[in-house]
């Protein structure tokens, strides 16, 4: 029987707390509707027995106390909520309970912003993970030394897990229910739960919100540029010259304020007009993609795909209610 410990940090949130719970012993239901043994303890973890959640709206009661887990084989972190520093210094002490057990076997998980405390331990450097983008900013400030890949709903690397965005939690819950039960009795949970199985980008809910908590003056006068003038072809030699930067320099100094190159920054912004358009407007692709200051077609149709996940017709379809594929 694998031993799943599901923490309740101070401020979590109550829904990916609860919802893994349901889904692990939900499991155990399936398996004893077989005649079978559950296959999983499941606890509930806190630093006392009674937690609040949620900004204190609910309190979670622990099934036991940090210190008396001497051992368990998969530790979920839910997602936390409130003021991010705040929480984890409220949270620091499953820090080291986290990296002792994950040094003795036990696998970790992550759900959304409980990123945070994962990466907080030192666990994630050097490796992937996912988080909510949201949070994107934030998290490549406080842990450069993780690889964030925000377009993933699920990342794996060594027993250590992340999940995406709010509800994208469900699915690394089914991604750890078919590694510990098998391919049918995820299925199975997918489809008493409702939940899309085998989803695996985030890309088509993401906002693009840019990075401007740097102090690098010129840079935030080219990016300001870049959003203001995104209906235009913009260059990186225009840029240089209206900043007083030689191109190596830009390239190097926007890059780090940023995370982005500066190319694909004004991608990024000309996409991000484009996909409020196609949920809000009734024009077609080529008219927004005009609008967006391109004329080559596959060009426009490739940088999209890539940015959302998407092609235009799909996301256009997907968010506009009012839609006509043309």
């Amino acid at each position: 029987m694998k031993h799943i410990s599901i923490l309740v940090p101070k401020g979590a949130i109550l829904g990916s707390l609860e919802g893994s719970r349901q889904m692990f012993t939900q499991v155990n239901e399936f398996f004893k509707a077989r005649g079978a043994p559950p296959l999983f303890k499941v606890q509930l973890v806190g630093l006392s027995k009674e937690t609040p959640l949620s900004g204190g709206l609910f309190t979670a009661n622990a099934d036991v106390l940090l210190e008396d887990v001497k051992k368990t084989n998969l530790i979920i972190i839910p997602a936390l909520d409130g003021d991010i520093k705040d929480a984890l210094e409220k949270n620091h002490d499953f820090v080291p309970w986290i990296i002792k057990q994950y040094k003795g076997g036990a696998e970790v998980a992550s759900l959304c912003l409980g990123a945070f405390l994962l990466a907080s331990t030192g666990l994630l450097n050097g490796r992937k993970c996912a988080t909510h983008w949201m949070a994107e900013n934030q998290f490549r400030q406080m842990f450069p030394d993780v690889n964030l890949v925000t377009e993933k709903i699920i990342t794996d690397e060594q027993g250590i897990y992340c999940s995406g965005g709010a509800f994208s939690y469900l699915n690394l819950i089914l991604y750890l229910i078919e590694k510990y039960a098998g391919r049918d009795i995820a299925v199975l949970a997918a489809k008493v739960f409702a939940i899309e199985i085998d989803r695996d980008s985030q890309l088509s809910f993401t906002i693009f919100q840019g990075q401007k908590e740097h102090d690098d003056a010129p840079i935030k006068q080219a990016q300001e540029f870049i959003e203001k003038n995104y209906q235009d072809k913009i260059t990186v030699d225009q840029l240089t010259s209206m900043v007083a930067l030689s191109r190596r320099n830009l390239e190097r100094r926007f890059k780090k304020a940023t995370s982005n190159t500066v190319v694909e920054y004004i991608q990024r912004v000309k996409m991000e007009a484009a996909k409020k358009t196609l949920e809000n407007g009734r024009k077609n692709i080529n008219e927004v993609m005009y609008d967006v200051g391109y004329s080559d077609t596959k060009a426009f149709r490739t940088i999209f795909k890539k940015v959302t996940g998407l092609p235009p017709v799909e996301y256009r379809n997907k968010y506009n209610k009012d839609a006509v594929a043309v």
